[in-house]
C-alpha cells in the first residue's frame, strides 16, 4: 500500500498519506521545522481582497485539513461557512496558533508561509495504517541535483539527514548510483509526474511518500526553491531529516520543536537534534539502534574496548586527550589516564559523518581535521567550522588519491604525514603547501613499519602507528620503533 505525501495542491491520496513541511518566521536558535528564512522565504502581506483570502485559505484547508467546499449556493452558504471555521479551529490548534476561527493576520501569515506538502489532517505522530520498511537495510538514489548546490554538498546534506535516522534506530542506509532504490531522490519544478505538482518558490517546498513498493519512500524536493547548505534560501540538510521522516513512516508532529512540525524552520545544522517527540515517533515504528557496538551499557563497551582484534579507523590528540575513532562511534582518554570513555560521533558532532578514516591535530592552532573519503573537515576548539567539507585535492594530492589512511602532525617540523597504502605525502603547514619530491615509500622512510596504516597520532615526541591490533611506538628523532603494544595495552584494559 503506498502512502503519498501530497504537495500544496494536492489532497490525500489514500489513507496513509503522510504531509510534508513549510515554513514560517525566521528564529535562528528554535529546534523547529517551522520558521522562514529571511531569503528563503518569498515575502507575503495580507491581500486587500478579503475573497482573495478566504479563496487562499479554502484551497489551504482543503489540501491539508480535508475541508471540502460544497459548491451548492445559498442553501449551504452557512454549512459551508461553520464547516470552514471547524477547520482553521482544527489548523489554529494544530499549528499552536490562537484558536479563534476567524482568517485573522496570523492565520494567514502561517497560511503563506513555505511549508511540506503532506496534509496535517489525521492526528497521528505515525502514518495511518503505520507503515514501516519491512528491512533494516535501505538504499537510496539521488537521480538528479540541484543548480543552486555542488553535487558534492547536496550529497553531503542527504547523507547526513539519514544519518540523523539511523543513528537513534537500527536502520541503515546505503547510496546507490544506478538502477532502482527504495528511496528515490530528485529535485522537480511544477508537475513531475506524481499527480502532486510543485507551486512556484515558497508555498511547498517538498514531499515525500511513505514506504511502500514503486513510488513509496520517494522524496522530492521543490527545484524553484533556491537549496542552500547554510541560512540563506532553504537549508537541504534540514528539510531532508523532515521529508525522510515520511519516507519512513513518519506523520506531521504538532510539537514546534520536532522536525515534523508541518512548516520549514532554520536552526543551525551544526547544533541541530531531534526532538524528543520524533525519537519516540520513530523509535515506536523501528525500536531502538541495536546495542551490540561499543555505546550500550557499560559491560559491553568495556568488552568492545578491550576486544585484542579491536583495530581503529582513526586516532588524533585534541588538546589534552586522545580520540579514538572507530565506525559511529569515538573513545577519549587522557594520556595517563586508565580511563576511557564512549559516545557517538553524532552526540559530539550532529552534522559531521561517521566512519573517519584519518585524523591529525594542529595544537598550536587549536585545529583538528578529520577525513573521510575525498572530503576532510576542519574542527576548531571541538565546533566544527564553515565552509567544509573541502576536498581533499586542495591540498595538492594526484588525482588518483581517493582517500587518506591516516595522517599525523609533527610539531617540531610543522610537517604533516599522509599515509596513503604503501606511500606518504608531506605537507608544509606553514606555507600551506605539499613538499616536493613525494609520495615516498613507508618501508624505506619509516623502517620498521608495514604498509597501510590504520591511524596514527603524534605524542611527546613518538607517533603511535596503528596497524591491525598492533600499535609500533615511533621516535621521531631517532626514527626507529622503540616499543610494540596490542591495542587494549593503549586502552587501559
Amino acid at each position: 500500500m503506498k502512502f503519498l505525501l501530497l504537495v500544496l495542491t494536492l489532497q490525500v491520496v489514500a489513507s496513509g498519506t503522510v504531509p510534508p513541511t513549510n515554513s514560517a518566521s525566521s528564529k535562528e536558535n528554535d529546534v523547529v521545522f517551522a520558521q522562514v528564512t529571511a531569503s528563503g522565504a518569498v515575502p507575503w502581506a495580507n491581500s486587500a481582497d478579503p475573497e482573495d483570502n478566504v479563496t487562499y485559505a479554502q484551497r489551504y484547508l482543503e489540501n491539508f485539513y480535508g475541508f471540502v467546499m460544497d459548491r451548492i449556493p445559498t442553501t449551504k452558504m452557512k454549512v459551508n461557512r461553520d464547516f470552514m471555521e471547524d477547520k482553521i479551529r482544527e489548523m489554529q490548534q494544530f499549528l499552536g496558533l490562537k484558536v479563534t476561527g476567524k482568517l485573522d493576520p496570523p492565520t494567514l501569515d502561517v497560511m503563506h508561509t513555505p511549508r511540506c506538502g503532506v496534509p496535517d489532517a489525521h492526528h497521528f505522530r505515525t502514518m495511518q495504517g503505520r507503515p514501516v520498511w519491512k528491512k533494516r537495510f535501505i538504499t537510496y538514489r539521488i537521480n538528479n541535483y540541484t543548480p543552486d548546490m555542488r553535487p558534492a554538498d547536496v550529497d553531503y546534506a542527504i547523507q547526513k539527514a539519514f544519518q540523523v535516522w539511523s543513528d537513534v534506530t537500527p536502520l541503515k542506509f546505503r547510496k546507490i548510483n544506478s538502477g532502482e532504490a527504495d528511496i528515490m531522490i530528485r529535485f522537480a519544478s511544477g508537475a513531475h509526474g506524481d499527480f502532486t505538482p510543485f507551486d512556484g518558490r515558497g508555498g511547498v517546498i517538498a514531499h515525500a511518500f511513505g514506504p511502500g513498493p514503486g513510488i513509496g519512500g520517494d522524496t522530492h524536493f521543490d527545484e524553484a526553491e533556491i537549496w542552500t547548505k547554510n541560512y540563506k534560501g532553504t537549508n537541504l540538510f534540514l528539510v531532508a531529516v523532515h521529508e525522510l521522516g515520511h519516507s519512513l513512516g513518519l506523520s506531521h508532529s504538532s510539537d514546534p520543536k520536532a522536525i515534523m512540525f508541518p512548516t520549514y524552520s532554520y536552526v543551525d545544522p551544526n547544533t541541530f537534534r531531534l526532538s524528543a517527540d520524533d525519537v519516540r515517533g520513530i523509535q515506536s515504528l523501528y525500536g531502538r539502534p541495536e546495542r551490540h557496538q561499543p555505546s550500550s551499557n557499560p559491560d559491553s563497551r568495556e568488552s568492545a574496548t578491550c576486544d585484542p582484534n579491536l583495530s581503529f579507523d582513526a586516532v588524533t590528540t585534541m588538546g589534552n586527550k586522545i580520540f579514538f575513532f572507530k565506525d559511529r562511534f569515538f573513545w577519549w582518554r587522557h594520556p595517563a589516564s586508565p580511563m576511557s570513555n564512549v559516545s557517538l560521533i553524532s552526540s559530539l558532532w550532529p552534522t559531521l559523518p561517521s566512519g573517519f578514516q584519518a585524523a591529525y591535530e594542529v595544537g598550536a592552532r587549536n585545529q583538528v581535521f578529520l577525513f573521510k573519503d575525498d572530503k576532510y573537515w576542519l574542527i576548531s576548539n571541538l565546533r566544527p567550522q564553515p565552509r567544509y567539507p573541502k576536498n581533499i585535492h586542495s591540498l595538492g594530492f594526484p588525482d588518483f588519491v581517493k582517500k587518506i589512511d591516516a595522517a599525523v602532525f609533527n610539531p617540531l617540523l610543522h610537517k604533516t604525514y599522509f599515509f596513503v597504502d604503501n606511500q606518504y605525502w608531506r605537507y608544509d603547514e606553514r606555507r600551506q603547501f605539499m613538499d616536493s619530491g613525494y609520495p615516498k615509500l613507508i618501508t624505506k622512510y619509516f623502517p620498521g613499519i608495514r604498509p597501510t596504516i590504520d591511524a596514527v597520532y603524534y605524542y611527546n615526541r613518538h607517533y603511535y602507528f596503528f596497524q591491525g591490533s598492533d600499535i609500533f611506538e615511533y621516535d621521531v628523532v631517532s626514527q626507529r620503533v622503540t616499543k610494540r603494544l596490542k591495542q587494549n595495552i593503549k586502552l587501559r584494559c
